[in-house]
């Protein structure tokens, strides 16, 4: 093992200053774009560079122009399909456009969520994009003092100067209910959890709005995390009540779990006896032991709405707010009877 890679610490802009026989400032402006520097002693100090394995320390860069491309990306859950889809299409938007991500998962939404965020800003982050969870206001408002923007995507702090990337969920609940009172579904019920996340209400409240403008009834399971295995005690609940023949569900990982526990334990033929449409279009919900037909939450539209707000970070000030909203799209399979499948391109 050679001496070299036995180092304890960094290379530094002065160890490159040294074997260039160079001012350390030289170095300095040779790795920032734009500065003037003569081509002779840029090559001189990049065979340097090379030759020690220097890199520069954007952080202290950062610190002393008082910007950073540094973003914090912070969320819980991120291991549920949605999130981990959103989270890789957004940090491969942030590398392809020039910054770097901190990723923090809150293991606690409530009690983890405000000391992550202010564990980012110790790091003099850019902008802080918040995927899952609710900060609290507080912790928002000490971002904003410190000029650092705040990203909420598909959640809303109202009175704050944040932006917001939200779905349009509140049109994906009255469309399902549509498509449920199309099929000729007219005992309804709605699956959520004890989450009531914005997006989760926005979904089960505009679904029974819709249901009770038709003049119908809708049974309402609230209860639960936001997952599978919820699902299926909710179908477990609720199919023993009465014969259920149309139900939607929130989210896709909850339907999956509603299908399961429908056809396995009550022998319900979907969509003969009973039709469901989901939330969030999963890679799951398109295996072929469920074909469910959900509404599609298009990441990279979210991607590039949060991409937008950051860029807009640079031209306004951080006490403006912006709201974008992005249309969600029925996709189509065999879960809902009379409903032809949504044609996808080869």
């Amino acid at each position: 093992m050679s001496q070299q890679s036995l180092r304890r610490s960094f290379v530094t802009a002065a160890d490159v200053a040294k074997r260039a026989g160079v001012s350390r400032s030289a170095v300095s402006r040779t790795f920032t774009p734009g500065a003037s520097v003569s081509n002779e002693v840029r090559e001189r100090i990049v065979r340097a560079a090379d030759h020690l394995g220097y890199r520069v320390n954007r952080l202290a860069q950062s610190l002393i122009n008082a910007r950073s491309n540094v973003i914090g990306l912070v969320g819980t859950d991120l291991h549920q399909p949605f999130h981990a889809e959103l989270l890789a299409t957004l940090s491969a938007a942030l590398l392809a456009n020039g910054f770097q991500c901190m990723l923090l998962n809150a293991a606690n939404a409530g009690r983890d969520m405000g000391a992550l965020i202010t564990r980012v800003l110790e790091y003099r982050v850019g902008a802080i994009v918040v995927m899952t969870g609710t900060p609290p206001s507080r912790i928002v408002e000490e971002c904003l003092t410190n000029g650092v923007r705040v990203i909420l995507v598909n959640k809303l702090l109202p009175g704050l100067a944040v932006d917001t990337v939200v779905a349009d969920h509140a049109a994906g609940g009255r469309l399902a209910a549509e498509h449920l009172l199309a099929a000729g579904c007219r005992r309804l019920a709605v699956v959520s959890s004890a989450a009531r996340t914005a997006s989760l209400m926005g979904r089960l409240n505009a679904f029974r709005t819709r249901v009770a403008d038709a003049g119908l009834r809708v049974r309402v399971w609230q209860d639960g995390p936001t997952d599978y295995r919820a699902g299926s005690e909710a179908a477990r609940a609720i199919l023993v009540e009465e014969p259920f023949d149309g139900v939607f569900c929130v989210t896709d990982l909850l339907a999956l779990g509603f299908l399961d526990a429908a056809r396995s334990e009550f022998d319900r033929r979907v969509p003969e006896d009973l039709s469901v449409i989901g939330f969030d279009d999963i890679p799951q919900a398109g295996w072929s032991a469920y074909q469910l037909t959900t509404f599609c939450q298009p990441v990279h539209d979210l991607a590039d709405e949060v991409m937008k707000a950051i860029r807009h970070r640079a031209e306004a000030p951080v006490t403006s707010r912006t709201l974008s909203t992005v249309p969600v799209r029925l996709v189509a399979r065999a879960t809902v009877r009379g409903l032809a499948p949504t044609e996808t391109s080869s």
